[in-house]
């Protein structure tokens, strides 16, 4: 098993950033991908970043690209989401999870563990 908790969401202006956490606990040597997803008001759950968590590889979606960054610290099991410049469109609950495989990272269900999530609210 594995735990995960976000945290540092909360309410910002438009153009303003905010960096989340993800803190892992428990079986944490077996995740291979973490990844960060969001689901806007009245909207499916959608694919943010994610990282391999040896690696380092990345990978964003198209609508976040070169604003968001997404890092971890290995010693600390955390991962990381810094949002800059964001937009209204940005407002959801964002979740992380993680995968104990090799997934396609952009498909929720690929994914085995999830957090409670961290709402996330930009105004214009």
């Amino acid at each position: 098993q594995v735990q995960l908790v976000e945290s540092g969401g909360g309410l910002v202006q438009a153009g303003d950033s905010l960096r989340l956490s993800c803190t892992a606990s428990g079986r944490t040597f077996s995740s291979y991908i973490m990844g960060w997803f969001r689901r806007p008001p009245g909207k499916e759950r959608e694919f943010v970043a994610a990282i391999s968590w040896s690696g380092g590889s990345t990978y964003y979606a198209d609508s976040v690209k070169g604003r968001f960054t997404i890092s971890r610290d290995g010693a600390k099991n955390t991962m990381y989401l810094q949002m800059n410049s964001l937009k209204s469109e940005d407002t959801a609950v964002y979740y992380c999870a993680s995968a104990g495989t090799a997934v396609v990272v952009a498909i929720p269900y690929h994914y085995d563990y999830w957090g409670p999530g961290t709402q996330v609210t930009v105004s214009s």
